[in-house]
């Protein structure tokens, strides 16, 4: 296939409600849409970069500029019969790091590669089943009362997971509420890392709460500190900032540093790295869940996609639309099913259509390539 025109689009869409984490609050959220037209078909990504660089280095102005300047210039005019051939060229991957900006490029890619062998993204990504069981991830409450009333209402929408934020001095007892309230919810917690190995004796006490796991307590690139912490608890680490490749996780799992693995394909480098390190955990016995970074409908799709794999055996971050836009950019928008699922869309592609109108509302700025 001949990419004959790329576009970037520079969104902002208002959250429902703010998000708070230990990095701070959030009140919208910026990322990038991409659109890539080969041959009359039309495939579409979503680069997770953010305004901050408070989660990761990367922001929508530094995906921006290597999209703009590196991975567009190497793609655009090229033909390509897979995605492998694409990633693979020289100008492209030549490009170290930035693999959220390489992210929101390659789902395009696969999004229109999917399109035009009339299959679903699912299916051409390996994925096994037509629904996936989902979770929610609750930011930091105002009050112990109010976090409850929150897991109260998405508990009875049917999320299977609730994941609450924590930070020090909101974490042991939002845990300790919880469990009272909830004594037999899935649960986990998540410092987005918060946290340091002075803090091990608090850890040690979450041990008593029967967590799912705990997310990312340590240094956002750490993998060596937390093998110290995996050894001295009972509760499963899980790996998130930390693992940007197939060789974070191989380093992660040889070191014992985690027993679960968090895949976003926004902070591997997209769909092709996140099978590797998926095929990698489940020949070693590695649970992998899929995490989410607020994405619209169209990154949304994708996740769905790649949690439709066999690995993805815990409830992803994938939550309805709902949850945090009050009007999505694709149709249909993504609903959690009363038994806690989210359906796998099967047309083809991404299986999900793009409401212009709403993506020209949320647009900042655009800019369009031509062959």
């Amino acid at each position: 296939m001949k990419i004959e025109r790329i576009e970037i689009r520079h969104t902002k869409m208002d959250l429902v409600t703010p998000f708070t984490t230990s990095m701070g609050t959030e009140y919208d959220e910026e990322h990038i849409m991409v659109r890539i037209d080969a041959e009359g078909i039309t495939g579409w990504g979503e680069s997770v970069a953010e305004g901050t660089p408070f989660y990761s280095y990367e922001t929508v102005s530094t995906a921006w500029h290597i999209m703009r300047d590196f991975l567009i210039p190497a793609l655009l005019g090229k033909n390509v019969a897979n995605v492998g051939e694409a990633i693979g060229l020289y100008e492209f991957a030549r490009v170290r790091g930035h693999m959220m900006a390489k992210a929101g490029i390659e789902a395009a890619l696969w999004d229109v590669i999917a399109k035009s062998k009339n299959i679903s993204l699912s299916k051409m990504l390996g994925g096994v089943r037509d629904k996936i069981d989902v979770g929610v991830s609750i930011g930091i409450k105002s009050s112990e009362a109010e976090l409850i009333k929150d897991i109260e209402g998405y508990l009875a929408e049917g999320y299977k997971r609730i994941k609450i934020k924590i930070a020090p001095g909101y974490d042991l007892s939002l845990v300790q509420a919880v469990r009272r309230e909830f004594p037999d919810i899935m649960l986990q917690v998540d410092a987005n890392s918060a946290y340091s190995l002075e803090d091990i004796d608090l850890f040690k006490k979450m041990d008593e709460y029967n967590l799912t796991l705990i997310e990312q307590p340590l240094g956002y690139e750490d993998i060596y500190d937390h093998s110290k912490l995996q050894r001295a608890i009972k509760t499963p680490i899980c790996l998130d900032e930390s693992i940007h490749s197939l060789d974070d996780a191989r380093a992660a799992v040889e070191l014992k540093s985690c027993k679960i693995i968090n895949i976003k394909p926004g902070r591997v480098g997209g769909f092709t790295e996140s099978k590797l390190i998926h095929d990698f955990c489940m020949s070693n016995g590695i649970p992998v869940w899929h995490g989410g970074m607020l994405e619209s409908g169209i990154g949304r799709a994708g996740n769905v996609a790649l949690a439709s794999l066999p690995g993805f055996t815990l409830p992803g971050d994938i939550s309805a639309s709902k949850k945090y836009y009050k009007e999505d950019i694709v149709n249909p928008p993504f609903v959690v099913n009363q038994d806690g699922t989210m359906e796998v869309p099967e047309g083809p592609g991404i299986g999900v259509e793009i409401n212009l109108k709403n993506l020209d509302n949320v647009t900042v700025r655009k800019e369009v390539f031509n062959a």
